[in-house]
């Protein structure tokens, strides 16, 4: 089961802007190592987890693991073939809204090297461009 919230005020959102970069959440908060994304988009459930999974086995049970964002935001498809018109179709997943500079993963008790790595496996699973960062 990929992430979504327990539960929401609204079912369904507009679908809202993504310009502008991350104001909150683009610095290291919890960790030393950081992936920081470089552009913009949305990201479901199903790659937050896939990239958590991808970090964990590479580490090997060691070091910690902090996920930085959560998909909030629904989205809503029509099913296929179906006429214009009669509203908004029923909510198919969950995303959370990436600007570049938002940090998705944080690492700790790990080298540096090996952090890295498996920021670069994680990087591969996500829909935009990440980097990269260390604690100042």
């Amino acid at each position: 089961m990929a992430l979504a919230p327990a539960r929401t005020k609204y079912r369904k959102w507009m679908k809202g802007s993504r310009a502008g970069n991350a104001k909150r959440g683009n610095t290291i908060a919890f960790g030393e190592f950081g992936l920081q994304s470089l552009t913009r988009g949305p990201m479901t459930g199903q790659q937050i987890e896939a990239a958590r999974v991808a970090i964990s086995r590479h580490l090997k049970r060691k070091g910690k693991l902090w996920i930085r964002v959560f998909p909030h935001k629904p989205v809503t498809k029509k099913p296929a073939e179906v006429r214009m018109g009669q509203g908004k179709g029923p909510v198919e997943y969950y995303v959370a809204v990436i600007r570049p500079g938002a940090v998705l993963f944080e690492l700790a008790g790990v080298p540096a090297t090996i952090a890295k790595e498996a920021f670069r496996l994680a990087d591969a699973k996500l829909p935009f461009h990440c980097r990269f960062i260390q604690r100042a």
